[in-house]
């Protein structure tokens, strides 16, 4: 069987590659179940600081992979249910994962790629990028977790336009929309990734996984349970190694020093 998912890891960064580069990436069930699996691993692994989301080849991910799909038979709904289901364990890993989660795009992100790249912490993206939601002009509609993430990130009325016209989205109206952390020439998302990683990985991480819990949490609470979450949330994280050494750092005048991951 094809080796669909390809891990690298350096300095205890995973770096996670899409890899079937003859279909621009575009993910099968067994491909995006191996996806939700490897997420899940690095997710648990005290020595993974951060997790880098690329695609081997021209593309970053062309979405799921409507000829695998037309290929389990008639029963088109059962296959785009199974697709969806393994594809949305691999989406709520990323937002539940209490690391930073970059995607590196290069190429054409289209489609399930398109929503994989919102539902990353931050994104990296060359010239050559382009986003597009694909679905709308199949005749689907977008799943994912785009429809949550880009009015989010853009607001309702221009999700509403990426939703109805689909018009592709280059790097630079990416970055006017403010869906881009970073950009970085062709060919080198993976490394300006890396180097946000590695910058980020220097703070308290600890900080950050509260952080991204509370930004995720907030859209489904109401103002008075997220204000219990926050302080629930600042008094633990208080009371951990990075807590403390970010508070003593502070009364001393100095830097502070924070926990790496256990395997540096």
């Amino acid at each position: 069987m094809e080796n669909t998912i390809h891990l690298e890891e350096k300095e205890g960064i995973a770096i996670v590659y899409l890899n079937r580069p003859e279909a621009y990436n575009a993910f099968d069930l067994d491909m995006v179940q191996r996806l939700a699996e490897t997420l899940i691993t690095l997710a648990l692994d005290r020595d993974i600081a951060g997790v880098v989301i690329s695609g081997k080849g021209k593309a970053f991910c062309a979405g799921g992979d409507l000829r695998w799909v037309s290929s389990q038979g008639h029963d088109l709904s059962k296959a785009f249910h199974a697709l969806a289901a393994r594809f949305h364990q691999a989406i709520i890993e990323i937002r539940r994962m209490p690391k930073p989660v970059v995607a590196a795009v290069n190429g054409l992100a289209v489609g399930g790629g398109f929503s994989l790249t919102l539902a990353c912490d931050f994104r990296i993206m060359a010239p050559s990028t382009t986003l597009k939601q694909g679905y709308t002009s199949n005749g689907l509609s977008i799943d994912g977790g785009g429809t949550f993430m880009l009015p989010r990130l853009v607001g309702m009325a221009k999700a509403l336009e990426v939703a109805a016209f689909d018009r592709p989205i280059d790097s630079e109206k990416a970055a006017e929309w403010g869906l881009v952390t970073g950009m970085a020439d062709d060919g080198q998302t993976v490394e300006a990734a890396f180097d946000l990683l590695s910058k980020l990985k220097k703070r308290s991480l600890t900080s950050f996984a509260a952080s991204k819990k509370l930004i995720t949490d907030s859209f489904n609470t109401s103002f008075e349970t997220h204000l219990e979450n926050e302080r629930n949330l600042l008094s633990y994280v208080a009371s951990q190694p990075n807590g403390v050494e970010g508070l003593t750092a502070f009364l001393e005048k100095r830097p502070p020093v924070f926990e790496a991951p256990s395997g540096e």
